[in-house]
């Protein structure tokens, strides 16, 4: 497991608790929150919510860290072949 599944995991969970009620009140939905929500917002203010409820900027998010880190790998191992 590396850096970029655990992060979409924590997106994932964050996304999830927004069903329960009082989910990211608690303790590990504000922690959770602190650390995704900065990056969510940047997807947030380009991509609005689908008929005012829906939001997918966590699927575009997910997608787009998924992109760099595929791209980071290459560079690497474009730099350090072996």
């Amino acid at each position: 497991m590396n850096l970029q599944s655990i992060y979409s995991f924590m997106i994932i969970g964050y996304v999830l608790m927004s069903w329960l009620p009082n989910a990211r009140e608690s303790f590990i939905g504000v922690f959770l929150g602190k650390l995704v929500e900065p990056y969510l917002g940047i997807f947030r203010r380009f991509i609005p919510p689908i008929g005012g409820m829906i939001d997918i900027s966590p699927i575009v998010a997910i997608f787009a860290l998924r992109f760099v880190a595929m791209g980071l790998i290459a560079v690497v191992g474009f730099i350090l072949p072996g």
